[in-house]
């Protein structure tokens, strides 16, 4: 939808093209605050060009509405000007002077405008100046963007498979798909470590009263355990109930060596001993999330017992996890370009008929993952006594796009803007809770686990006895507190899995090829129990906005 206009430079010009905006946007739908504000600016920019127009000069208008979202153009013919002012600039004029009425007038326009810096940008071109504002921004903007990559990727995969030469599909693929995929992750990761460690160090670092960091920690780490347990449980009982892997040939095994030559260590009390780092320099290059978490809680602990330089530490903290959450925000609005490279890479590599024939398996993890949410909703409602529905409704678009990502640990910045703004958590339970939960909560990836290396156990007819159970429970707990919340991490564990249980490592192969579209919903079900698990303990400790989260 698109519409332009031109108006008069004066008085009369800037009454037509408010009214103009006002009519665009009640015909496209923008109602009550939205829209008052955005008519609100578009005055405010209008009549700074009409103060700075040449003579007989006109306001040129484009207003343009796609996906949500609304942007305007507005244009005029005049001479260069600044139309940001501030405080300043308004208590420093002499109210004496006969151009005073005007200068208020203008210094006032200005500092409204500096309101909008986020959402208006001015510029002087060729004798022109222009304002380009955007409107009203969609929430959903984005995520149309991402199914559509999905959506685009999926048909060009396909297309590519059928009709394309298998030289230019590998061509493609390698010196095109997987770089730029592989770039996209590479920045993620460099934001993980920085965001975990800043966060909640800025967390810890806010507590005046210790005792209150220990109750609203201890609640959050028995939640998640708990949680743990139960995805495990729901993943045993979803593998018995269907019984994937029947049917698959063991020739189709592609190629396991990247995999054999990783591997994890399942030792319970290895894992606890590693949490303490021999150096602070280890934890971000190899970003072990449990390292980084025991220096943060430390350091924020020590931040408060200072004296006089606390404060200080405080707000340099704070700077520094807002500047890592901004380069993460900067970095994930290009998501939808490394979303269509990651799954028509998929699709170039495996083909329809690969994909179904491991449908089994991927269809009883969905099925798992919905039993975990039914769960969530169950605790929301016993023990958190909050409307589950509401949860859902706020928090589903914000799951497809952590679908999309196919990474816990990126999507720390997304789960911590939809605590604060659409549920009303407070700061001092979600930014301890959600790299936290990143990092040991990772109930989509027990699920996973448990369907999946039972289903190839099965594939290769090794029986599971009681005690292999127990053992394989007591593992996947382990590796899914140390594996880390990043596409891949779970092909490794399972593969650990694997040989614990006698099943030769090349069965990863079977399942090595759909291992990035399990991501995504392995990814979604971990950030899903964080969040659940983080508004439950938000509103036992009255930390919970119930206003904003019924709104």
């Amino acid at each position: 939808m698109r519409k332009i206009a031109k108006f008069s430079a004066d008085n009369d010009g800037i009454g037509k093209a408010v009214d103009f905006v006002r009519v665009f946007l009640t015909d496209y739908k923008i109602k009550g605050r939205e829209r008052a504000r955005a008519v609100l600016t578009a005055e405010e920019a209008v009549a700074a060009l009409v103060d700075h127009a040449d003579e007989d000069s006109t306001i040129s208008m484009t207003i343009k509405a796609f996906l949500g979202n609304v942007v305007i153009d507005i244009t005029s013919n005049g001479e260069e000007f600044d139309p940001v002012r501030t405080m300043d600039d308004f208590t420093s004029i002499d109210m004496e002077d006969e151009d005073a009425g005007a200068k208020t007038q203008d210094a006032l326009r200005g500092i409204l405008l500096s309101a909008f810096t986020d959402s208006i940008k001015y510029n002087h071109k060729a004798g022109k100046n222009r304002f380009r504002m955007k409107a009203v921004k969609s929430r959903r903007s984005f995520l149309w963007w991402t199914l559509g990559a999905m959506f685009v990727a999926v048909v060009a995969g396909l297309l590519l498979s059928e009709f394309a030469s298998s030289g230019f599909n590998d061509s493609l693929n390698t010196y095109c798909l997987v770089p730029i995929k592989t770039m996209y992750l590479n920045a993620l990761k460099l934001c993980v470590a920085p965001v975990v460690f800043f966060s909640i160090i800025a967390c810890v670092a806010r507590f005046s009263d210790l005792s209150e960091l220990g109750r609203i920690g201890g609640k959050v780490f028995v939640s998640y355990f708990f949680t743990t347990l139960v995805a495990i449980g729901v993943g045993l009982g979803m593998f018995y109930l269907f019984q994937p892997g029947g049917g698959i040939d063991i020739s189709s095994v592609g190629d396991a060596s990247s995999i054999t030559s990783q591997t994890m260590d399942v030792s319970l009390l290895d894992t606890v001993v590693n949490i303490i780092p021999t150096n602070i320099i280890d934890p971000f290059q190899k970003s072990d999330m449990l390292q980084l978490i025991f220096m943060a809680v430390l350091a924020g602990i020590a931040v408060g017992m200072i004296g006089q330089y606390s404060q200080m530490l405080r707000d340099i903290l704070t700077a520094c996890n807002d500047l890592f959450l901004k380069i993460t925000t900067i970095i994930i609005r290009v998501m939808p370009i490394a979303v269509f490279c990651a799954i028509c890479s998929m699709m170039l590599k495996l083909g329809l008929s690969t994909i179904i024939s491991v449908l089994g398996m991927l269809g009883t993890l969905i099925v798992g993952l919905i039993c975990m949410m039914a769960i969530y909703c169950i605790l929301m409602l016993v023990i958190g006594r909050i409307n589950p529905l509401i949860f859902l409704k706020k928090y589903t678009p914000t799951m497809l796009q952590v679908f999309s990502m196919a990474s816990s640990n990126a999507s720390i910045p997304m789960n911590m803007d939809v605590c604060e703004k659409k549920l009303g958590i407070s700061k001092r339970v979600y930014s301890l809770s959600i790299p936290f939960g990143a990092t040991i909560n990772m109930d989509g990836t027990c699920v996973h686990l448990a369907v999946f290396s039972l289903a190839l156990a099965r594939v290769y007819g090794v029986e599971i006895t009681g005690t292999a159970i127990l053992s394989l429970v007591i593992s996947i707990i382990v590796l899914s507190m140390g594996a880390p919340g990043i596409p891949g991490a779970g092909l490794i564990c399972l593969s650990v899995l694997l040989v614990q249980i006698g099943v030769p490592i090349e069965a990863v192969g079977i399942v090595m090829g759909i291992d990035s579209l399990v991501a995504m919903f392995r990814a979604m079900s971990n950030c899903l129990g964080d969040v659940a698990v983080t508004a439950i303990v938000a509103k036992s400790e009255g930390l919970m906005d119930m206003e904003i989260y019924n709104s």
